[in-house]
Order: C-alpha cells, then structure tokens, then sequence
C-alpha cells in the first residue's frame, strides 16, 4: 500500500464531500494516492457545515467509485446507523462495499449531528440517548456480520430497534473493521469495549492521551489486546503559499473550525453561516493549525504520531486541494517518523 513507513504509520487523505463535488472528490482521492498518501476517509454529510461549502454528496456512491480509482484503504468518516439509516441498511452498504474491494474498507461510526440526520422529522435526543443508540447499532451491524459470515439468519428486539430474522447475503470474506468516533473518554471505554477501533479529531495532547487510556480499559476489558486495534486520528489544517491565504480559507471554507462550542444540535447550514460571523483568527489557535510553512504542520502532526495514532488523514481546509497534496506529499509525508 502507498503512503505506508516502514513503522506501519499510514496518512491518508480526508475527501470533504462537504466541499467538492463528488467527481472532483474521486479525482483528488486519486491524486492524493498518486503523491503518496494512503488511503481515504471519506465525510458522510446531508448538507455542509456551511453554504459556501457548497456540496454534500451521497458517501457510499463515491466511496465506490474511490475504490475503482485506488488502491488504498477507504471508509465513510464517519456514518451515524441511528437516523437517517437503520443499522441494517449501513451493514448491507459497509459488507457490499467491502465485497467489492476485499481487504480495503473500513466502517466508521458515530452518534450523528442534527444538521445531517434532523431531515427525517424525528425526535433529535440529548448526547446520552444517541451514544445509547449508536451502541445498539453497532450490536445489530456486529449481529448481521457474524451472522451471515456463518450462513445463519438474525433478529434484533432493542429499545431503540427492531429487526426480523434476516442475514446478509452478499459478504466480504472477513466482515469490515467497525471503528467508533468519539472526542469523550465514557464512549471511548464503550468504544473498546465494542468496537475494533477508535477514530477522533486533532485536540490537546493530554485529552487525547485521556481518551487512549480509557479506550485502552474498554479493550482490555473485551478481553483483547489494546496494541492490536487501530487508533485512528482526522486533522484539519491550513496550508497555502502564504499565512495570509492559509487565514482567509479557513474563515470562509472552514470557519466551524473555530467554534468552540458543540455543534451537534444545529440543523441548518445557514444557522452556522450566522455563527460563522463571530468567529475571530484567534479561535482557531490550538484547534488548527494555520501556516504556510510545510515544517509547521508537520510537527504538529508529528506529535500526534508520538502519541500513538497508527492512520491519520488529513484534511486541509482551502480549495488548494492539487498544490497541498504536492507539498506535503513531497515535504511532509517522507519525514513523519515512528
């Protein structure tokens, strides 16, 4: 596999399918390949953070055509099963697509926000219920793999959902990895408990050292062995030729970058666009890493990689897409060391 070190450190590149249109997001994830990086995690959104983000295509339609253009790994980063999905449908989406690329896909989860899953007119419940919910997926998805890796047929009665006895019947040969999304230290012990990796955003070093040693307690409680689980990380950042370009892609392209406050209760990108407004150069410190200096952002994400992350994606804010994965293909993947 490209972009791979000698210490099994991967970086691949994170397709904003908030920001491009899916033909231009397969094409970019090519050419990320192509300058070295490893693989592709790709966003699963509704609608942008914002309007001038301009797009939201349907993850798992490009997640298809990314497998036919690559080699690499790929992954929606991340789908919630609660819902716009049952659970169901996201194992048949996850196993079809790992049928068709055997060894390649892997399956990213979270607890969902309002601005995408608000649409089919449900009740939206506080953090706690859609953790809840998020696990009992995961139950049902867990259920159907194992079920239908063995030819059996499987029911599920929860206290969020329900399923008749059904199987999959198209299946890779070895069920996807399931692997959690989470920035809180409770559903990462969950996380270790049930899943078969961890995935978060760049944060403070010492919230990040918080959150391994929890999901390391849930793994270790599952009766495996923490080493053995990817530990996956998405970094933002801003590069162009200059601080001042790097600055003003990321106050317009990407201005919920620096908001401080949770945004899972919001449901319409032009409520964002508003909050958008009071967003100042200064939120942005210690959030995201904003320089036209190739050996800046590699430091910063060099220390991630001290912490311990095996896979990073990167995801850099602006339109620049082509020249940034140029740069850092030649300037900053070659020197991340493990």
């Amino acid at each position: 596999m490209t972009g791979v070190t000698a210490s099994g450190l991967t970086v691949g590149y994170a397709a904003m399918l908030e920001q491009f249109h899916p033909t231009e997001a397969v094409a970019l994830s090519a050419y990320a390949e192509e300058h070295g990086f490893s693989g592709v995690m790709a966003a699963d959104h509704f609608q942008p953070w914002v309007p001038a983000q301009g797009q939201a295509a349907f993850v798992w339609n490009v997640l298809t055509a990314i497998g036919e253009r690559t080699n690499g790994d790929m992954g929606p980063g991340v789908t919630a099963p609660t819902f716009r999905w049952h659970p169901a449908m996201v194992a048949q989406a996850s196993a079809t697509l790992a049928a068709m690329y055997p060894g390649r896909h892997w399956l990213g989860l979270g607890s969902g926000e309002a601005l995408n899953e608000h649409i089919t007119a449900q009740y939206w419940p506080e953090a706690p219920e859609r953790i809840n919910r998020m696990f009992e997926a995961i139950d049902i998805i867990k259920k159907l793999f194992h079920a239908s890796l063995a030819g059996k047929d499987v029911k599920h009665s929860g206290e969020f959902y329900k399923m008749e006895s059904t199987r999959l019947w198209t299946m890779p040969e070895v069920a996807p990895p399931i692997l959690v999304a989470t920035a809180g230290p409770i559903t990462a012990k969950r996380a270790g408990r049930h899943a078969d990796g961890l995935i978060t955003v760049g944060a403070p070093l010492e919230k990040i050292e918080g959150l391994f040693s929890r999901f390391h307690e849930g793994v270790k409680e599952s009766g495996r062995n923490p080493e053995d689980l990817p530990k996956v990380l998405q970094v933002h950042l801003s590069w162009a030729p200059t601080d001042e370009e790097a600055l003003a892609n990321a106050m317009h392209e990407w201005p919920n970058g620096g908001m401080k406050f949770p945004k899972a209760d919001i449901r319409s990108p032009f409520e964002l666009e508003q909050m958008a407004r009071l967003v100042r150069p200064e939120d942005f410190e210690g959030r995201m890493v904003i320089s036209s200096d190739p050996d800046v952002h590699r430091a910063a994400i060099q220390k991630y990689v001290d912490l311990g992350f095996d896979r990073i994606y990167l995801h850099n804010v602006g339109r620049n897409q082509r020249e940034w994965i140029e740069t850092f293909g030649e300037q900053v993947l070659p020197k991340l060391v493990r």
